[in-house]
């Protein structure tokens, strides 16, 4: 049974923003293994959860199209950059991702309110909060590792988002690795 039909531009945008989700994902786990490699384990383990929740909202815009009897369009996941000379590059690398995805909800939400779009434009109210979140993250990690500068700063910090992870963890009554 057809959910409530939903225009080819609006549908097409949406699509192409779930791929751009996904591509997301594929790029923090990129930033969480360099995080890795540089002995920065809470900074990998932040990257990590942030690629988890980029593949959620893909599957929230996934869900839209089902819902409204659209078959989802799966791209190629292009390669992500992998080669950062310092945590503030890796920051300011999520910086522009995050504003390219703002970015694009902007576009999906352009494009709903033009086709008069309800259903897409509440969906999509929740990404502009979201994303005003998600840069307002990004700016604060970039001032927090820009002020990280002396001896030991960027290991603190990275012990202080360890600290933060679990506590979230606990106050959210998540289970997961703790080690």
């Amino acid at each position: 049974m057809p959910g409530i039909a939903i225009k080819s531009e609006v549908a097409s945008e949406i699509q192409r923003q779930f791929n751009h989700e996904l591509s997301a994902a594929h790029a923090y786990l990129t930033l969480a293994a360099w995080c890795d490699d540089q002995n920065l384990k809470g900074f990998a383990r932040f990257f990590s959860k942030q690629a988890a929740e980029e593949r959620e909202h893909a599957q929230k815009f996934i869900d839209h199209l089902l819902d409204r009897a659209v078959a989802p369009k799966f791209a190629a996941i292009p390669e992500p950059r992998s080669t950062f000379a310092s945590l503030l590059d890796v920051a300011q690398h999520a910086q522009a991702m995050e504003q390219a995805n703002t970015a694009g909800v902007n576009a999906c939400f352009e494009a709903a309110l033009r086709e008069g779009d309800y259903p897409a434009q509440v969906l999509l109210h929740w990404f502009i909060n979201e994303q005003v979140e998600e840069e307002a993250w990004t700016d604060e990690l970039i001032d927090r590792v820009t002020r990280a500068n002396c001896a030991g700063g960027l290991s603190e910090l990275d012990r202080h988002v360890e600290r933060y992870l679990k506590e979230e963890g606990i106050q959210a009554n998540v289970g997961g690795d703790e080690d």
